[in-house]
C-alpha cells in the first residue's frame, strides 16, 4: 500500500481513508464476473448456498472466504494456497497504481447506492470514530483472524456508513456523481438482480478531497462487526507502522444513499415448534396464522409497531407471538440499559425467550443466524426446528444507541445492500 504508516500513539485525526492497489479478477480468465462473486461470508447459507456458489465457477470467491477442509488449519492453508495460485496464474491481478474505488449498486426498483472503497486506519474504541452497534463472538473473530493471517489479505470489504449532510453536494458526493458518468473498470449483474459497477479514482486532487472531507466524520459499522474486531486484533499483533494498521472498507453516505435495514432471523436447532409454543403459555399472546409468508410478515410488522413481536414457523404454519408479560420482561431484560435498548425485539428475544423461557445457549450448535426469511422457514420445516422471524429496527435507533456507546444484541440488524465479495480484494504485500 502506497501510504505512510501511523503510530498508535499519535493523536486521532478523524477517519483516514487511503488508496490501495486493488486485486481484481481478470475477466478473460473466469467464466463471468457475476459467477465469481458472492455475498459476504456470513450471509452465505451453508451448505446449500456455499455449494451453489462453488459450482458457479471454479474461481468463485467463496473458495477464499469460506474454504472447505477437515480442520480450521487446513481450511486456512487451503485458502492461502488458492490465493497464491490464482495470483501466479493471473486469475487475480493487481491494478497498476493505488486508488480509491467508487462502487455502485442498482436494483430493478430504481434503488441506487454509491460509496467509496479504500483502506481505513484502524482506530481504537475510545476515539469514537468507528462505532459498533452489535457485540461480537470471540470464536468468529478468531476464525476471521486466522484466515486473514494465513492469506495476508483483506478478502472482502466491510460496510461503514456516515452522514455527509442533506444540503448541497459535498466534495465526495460530487466525485461519486462525476465518476459514475465515466466507463467503469467492471460492470456485472449478479443473480439477485443487482447491477454492480466499479471505478478507480487515482487523481491526487480527488484523493485529497475525499481525505479532507472524511476527516470530519465518524462512521457506523453497518455490516462487518467481526471483521472490524479482527482488524483491531491483527493491528495489535503486528508492529506499527505497517499494512495491518489499515483494513478494507466500503464507506456510504446514508444522507444521500440511505441503506435498507432488514432483520436477521434465528433458526433454533432441535427445538420443535410445538415445544416452543408450549413454553410460552401465559407469558406471551400466541396466534396461529394459516396464511402465506408475505401476509404473515405483514401481520408481524403491524404487531411490532405496537410492541415486541415475533413469528415462529417450522410446522407448516406461522405463529404470531406478541404482548409479552410486562412483569416477565421487567425481570429478565437487563435494567442497566437505555429504554430504547430494553424494548428492542432482539433484547427481549435473547434475554426473555432464549435465556429464560427456552433456555437455549447462544452458540452455533443451538442457534443459526440467517438473513433470508424464506430460507429460515424452509430449513426449520425440513429439520423439525423452530424459525424465529424478526421485524427490522430503524437505522436512527441503531445510530443513536451506538453514539451512546450501547451495543445491540448481536445480529440485530442487516443493513443493505451489502457489497458483493470478489469485486476488489486487498493483498497486504502490494
Amino acid at each position: 500500500m502506497n501510504t505512510a504508516g501511523h503510530s498508535k500513539a499519535m493523536a486521532p485525526r478523524g477517519l483516514e481513508l487511503h488508496p490501495f492497489r486493488g486485486l481484481r479478477y481478470d475477466p478473460d480468465r473466469v467464466g463471468s464476473l457475476a459467477a465469481v462473486t458472492s455475498p459476504p461470508y456470513d450471509v452465505v447459507v451453508r451448505p446449500d448456498g456455499l455449494h451453489h456458489l462453488q459450482s458457479a465457477d471454479p474461481h468463485n470467491i467463496v473458495r477464499l472466504i469460506l474454504p472447505e477442509a477437515a480442520t480450521p488449519e487446513a481450511r486456512n492453508a487451503q485458502a492461502a494456497e488458492t490465493l497464491r495460485r490464482w495470483r501466479s496464474e493471473g486469475v487475480l491481478t493487481a491494478d497498476p497504481e493505488p486508488g480509491l474505488y467508487v462502487y455502485e449498486q442498482r436494483d430493478g426498483d430504481g434503488m441506487v447506492q454509491r460509496g467509496i472503497i479504500g483502506v481505513l486506519r484502524v482506530s481504537d474504541p475510545e476515539e469514537q470514530l468507528v462505532l459498533p452497534h452489535e457485540d461480537v463472538m470471540a470464536h468468529i473473530v478468531a476464525d476471521r483472524a486466522d484466515l486473514m493471517r494465513a492469506t495476508s489479505a483483506n478478502l472482502e470489504p466491510l460496510l461503514l456508513t456516515y452522514r455527509g449532510g442533506d444540503g448541497p453536494a459535498t466534495a465526495v458526493a460530487a466525485l461519486l456523481e462525476r465518476t459514475a458518468k465515466r466507463p467503469p473498470l467492471l460492470a456485472t449483474t449478479t443473480e439477485d438482480g443487482f447491477h454492480h459497477r466499479l471505478w478507480s479514482v487515482t487523481d491526487p486532487a480527488d484523493l485529497t478531497a475525499v481525505r479532507e472531507e472524511l476527516a470530519g466524520h465518524q462512521a457506523l459499522i453497518a455490516d462487518g462487526h467481526h471483521r472490524w474486531a479482527t482488524y483491531r486484533r491483527l493491528r495489535a499483533e503486528h508492529t506499527s507502522p505497517g499494512p495491518w494498521d489499515h483494513g478494507l472498507v466500503l464507506l456510504v453516505d446514508t444522507a444521500r444513499y440511505p441503506l435498507r435495514v432488514r432483520a436477521i432471523h434465528r433458526l433454533l436447532h432441535r427445538l420443535p415448534v410445538a415445544d416452543a409454543l408450549a413454553a410460552l403459555d401465559g407469558r406471551f399472546r400466541v396466534r396461529r396464522l394459516d396464511v402465506p409468508q408475505a401476509e404473515a410478515m405483514d401481520a408481524l410488522a403491524r404487531a411490532a409497531s405496537a410492541g415486541n413481536a415475533f413469528l415462529l414457523a417450522g410446522d407448516g404454519a406461522f405463529h404470531l407471538v406478541d404482548r409479552p408479560d410486562p412483569e416477565l420482561t421487567a425481570r429478565t431484560v437487563p435494567a442497566d440499559r437505555p429504554v430504547a435498548w430494553r424494548t428492542l425485539d432482539a433484547a427481549v428475544l435473547h434475554a426473555t425467550l432464549l435465556d429464560h423461557v427456552w433456555r437455549i445457549p447462544d452458540s452455533p450448535a443451538h442457534i443459526a443466524y440467517i438473513h433470508d426469511a424464506t430460507a429460515t422457514v424452509e430449513k426449520a420445516e425440513r429439520d423439525g426446528d423452530t424459525a424465529v422471524l424478526m421485524h427490522p429496527v430503524h437505522e436512527d435507533v441503531v445510530r443513536d444507541l451506538a453514539r451512546q456507546g450501547v451495543t445491540m444484541p448481536r445480529k440485530s440488524t442487516s443493513f443493505g445492500p451489502k457489497p458483493a465479495s470478489g469485486l476488489v480484494l486487498r493483498a497486504l504485500d502490494l
